[in-house]
């Protein structure tokens, strides 16, 4: 196959602006034949199989699941996924949970903060299915608390921020198990944010829990969090660690301040690699 592969993308099913469908002609129309939705905690339910053609596009079901890793928060991709597996609507279930009582937790410390009086029925609303962070600081600026969604982030709850609350994460080995149960393919997303001191460890260890892929092209240079390795020093570790080498935008949409559709472009090669791997695709 032909055309440019994105395998990191958002949608408004966690905190995306736009639809599958959306999102599909924006990738059509960059040139992309082939994306992964990669929606956090939640699979889209406009996605009905591991792999499906959506307007011409191939579509990979996917996610990113939050997971401790070495002591770490982090994140985890999943790829070729039977979306609607039990596996997987148990570990969303515990993760549904945990981000409600989370938010609760936020709205009370910007409230006590701020002199607000927020609620979590208000937060919620602007929802689709997977409450988070984007919506309280769409609230906030709604509010008039602060002028965009950006300066909620930097003053009051991105990390270490003071009304920010940690999510509580599962364990890496539980994640991939799940998605491995769901007929998927797990990789460590983004690695390059995580300060490990010994990245060789690390990877065999979730190599033996069953993750056969790491993040290697990503668009760190528009983060403002640290950045501790760089493309190249990953590329090497996915090759001396037999990973495959996957990569994708992190695109959540027009509007989400994070629009960066077009800054990562895989050959489809990476897609038939992950395919031979996937249990659903046999």
């Amino acid at each position: 196959m032909t055309g440019w592969v994105d395998l990191h993308l958002h949608t408004k099913w966690s905190d995306g602006t736009v639809d599958v469908a959306e999102t599909v002609r924006r990738a059509k129309e960059a040139g992309f034949s082939c994306i992964a939705i990669t929606d956090h905690d939640t699979v889209s339910p406009e996605l009905t199989r591991p792999r499906e053609r959506i307007a011409g596009v191939e579509v990979i079901c996917g996610v990113e699941i939050k997971a401790e890793v070495a002591g770490r928060r982090a994140e985890i991709l999943g790829y070729f996924l039977q979306p609607r597996h039990p596996a997987l609507r148990e570990l969303f279930a515990w993760m549904k949970r945990a981000r409600v009582e989370r938010m609760r937790r936020m709205i009370a410390r910007c409230n006590e903060l701020l002199g607000t009086d927020i609620t979590y029925e208000e937060v919620v609303a602007k929802s689709t299915d997977s409450v988070g962070r984007p919506h309280l600081a769409a609230t906030l600026v709604e509010r008039g608390v602060v002028d965009n969604v950006q300066e909620a982030f930097e003053k009051y709850i991105g990390n270490d921020m003071p009304c920010y609350v940690p999510l509580p994460r599962a364990k890496s080995r539980e994640v991939i198990a799940a998605i491995r149960a769901a007929g998927g393919v797990a990789a460590l997303a983004h690695p390059g944010f995580l300060d490990i001191p010994d990245w060789d460890a690390v990877l065999e260890e979730l190599k033996e829990q069953g993750m056969e892929a790491l993040e290697v092209f990503y668009p760190y240079e528009l983060s403002t969090a640290p950045v501790h390795l760089g493309m190249a020093e990953l590329k090497s570790l996915a090759e001396a660690h037999g990973l495959i080498a996957t990569g994708g935008s992190d695109d959540h949409g027009p509007g989400s301040g994070k629009e960066y559709l077009g800054r990562i472009r895989l050959t489809y090669e990476v897609v038939e690699e992950l395919a031979a791997l996937a249990p659903s695709m046999a």
